[in-house]
């Protein structure tokens, strides 16, 4: 009772705190925010989500019940993950909606969510095939945002790499590292019986699908597709001491894919723009991913620089130095000369003016 009396203090808060975060976003944004809640009223009946979400054994041959890879991402069970469906949207539309733009996020949107549903199918059907256990094909029911969360997660990783998150004693947690981290996380969490099975295997599928997207197949504003960039590989995903077997495995799995026509080699050209017309064909590097290696160091040229100025105004300022004294010798042999201080005003020198005649004080 305590519990629901601490949640209902705290609605109008949680109220506020939604409509802040959808306050600004498009129409598709809040489309989709509309539809998941809508999905969760939905699931309180078992025929609709029998109906709603992805079966195995009724998306194959010879059922093809197609209208479920549409339809399963919008149904959630519990209501929490509705909530982080609710917030992950959110957060795309603030983040990656406005580089990318509606209609590239909703592309986006549609094929990690097709993809995850095809994958994981595929995977569901290679484990019967390994068990014939009947129950992976007619009693698993694949639904919700996880994919697309996963997704999210390769794109933010691809838009700001570096960005650190939290800083612990083993080291620092920055978007390089969250995918993987979530997915072992869901893992564990499904092993100890907090999570559904088709939560970690949508996970995974939603990370492959969404790699695999934006690395070979998005199409920018400069007429390129994909992204290149040597921080983007699928080793990239990795801790560094594993990612030399991992990117023999991956480049060789890559290879085969282009033999097979699914993923071509990508070459770039560039004109040099000169009277003899040379063109370079370098393979992996486009503009996009020059571009975004350009603002990775005018950022770091940035941050130096505002430290130097920190560090500089930091310094104590410097006492002034003494008054120098200048010996002017007399004109009188066998006198000895007089130590006539002299205060030094201006940073020029100073030429003491000699009189004609001068008598030494005694």
């Amino acid at each position: 009772m305590a519990m629901f009396r601490a949640l209902g203090r705290n609605i109008p808060y949680l109220k506020q705190q939604f409509v802040a975060l959808l306050g600004n976003t498009s129409t598709s944004v809040k489309f989709i925010c509309g539809v998941v809640l809508l999905g969760y009223g939905l699931s309180y009946s078992e025929e609709a989500v029998k109906v709603l979400s992805v079966t195995p054994g009724y998306l194959m041959p010879s059922s093809f019940w197609l209208w479920t890879a549409f339809t399963f991402c919008f149904l959630e069970l519990h209501f929490w993950e509705v909530l982080v469906d609710i917030v992950t949207v959110g957060l795309c539309g603030k983040l990656i909606e406005p580089l990318w733009g509606p209609m590239e996020m909703m592309t986006f949107f549609a094929f990690v969510n097709i993809g995850v549903a095809v994958l994981s199918t595929t995977f569901y059907f290679i484990l019967y095939m390994c068990t014939f256990n009947t129950d992976l094909l007619f009693s698993v029911h694949i639904h919700g945002l996880a994919g697309y969360i996963a997704g999210v997660s390769v794109a933010v990783k691809q838009i700001m790499p570096d960005l650190i998150l939290i800083k612990t004693p083993l080291g620092k947690l920055s978007n390089r590292n969250v995918p993987l981290i979530v997915f072992f996380m869901s893992l564990i969490l499904w092993i100890v019986g907090l999570l559904e099975g088709t939560y970690p295997t949508m996970f995974l599928s939603g990370l492959l699908v969404s790699w695999m997207y934006l690395r070979f197949y998005q199409r920018h504003s400069n007429g390129t597709r994909g992204d290149m960039a040597d921080y983007f590989t699928f080793a990239s995903f990795f801790p560094n001491v594993v990612q030399p077997p991992i990117a023999v495995i991956s480049n060789t799995i890559y290879g085969a894919l282009v033999k097979i026509g699914l993923c071509r080699k990508v070459v770039r050209r560039f004109d040099m723009a000169n009277p003899t017309g040379i063109t370079i064909l370098i393979p992996g590097v486009d503009q996009h991913d020059m571009e975004r290696r350009r603002q990775i160091a005018l950022k770091a040229l940035s941050e130096r620089l505002s430290k130097s100025h920190e560090a500089r105004d930091k310094q104590p300022l410097l006492s002034k130095p003494p008054p120098k004294t200048i010996l002017i010798p007399s004109p009188t042999h066998g006198a000895e000369p007089s130590n006539i201080p002299h205060t030094q005003t201006s940073p020029t020198p100073v030429t003491p003016v000699v009189p004609s005649t001068f008598t030494p004080q005694t």
